[in-house]
């Protein structure tokens, strides 16, 4: 196994996980901003203001990404194990 082939794929590695964690994060950063926003308009400092919708709309995310996040890792999976596969061969 050469660097190049190990640099591949530590780099495969990390753009799938920013691939699979990215529609969790990315709607908990919306939604943050947009209550953090209404708090700075309206002063009210609840915390459960913050928590409540940031879950709902990881788990939202969560529901409606989780084919596309199943079949990445499922093709990464994939490509991994017919790599090891042929590491033997080579």
């Amino acid at each position: 196994m050469t660097a190049e082939t190990v640099f591949d794929l530590a780099r495969e590695t990390i753009w799938v996980a920013m691939m699979i964690g990215g529609p969790p994060l990315l709607a908990a950063l919306v939604v943050g901003l947009a209550v953090s926003l209404l708090q700075a308009l309206t002063q009210i400092q609840e915390l459960t203001l913050t928590l409540v919708p940031k879950m709902a709309a990881i788990f939202a995310a969560l529901a409606f990404s989780l084919p596309f996040m199943w079949a990445t890792l499922e093709s990464f999976g994939e490509r991994l194990y017919n790599r090891i596969g042929t590491l033997g061969l080579g």
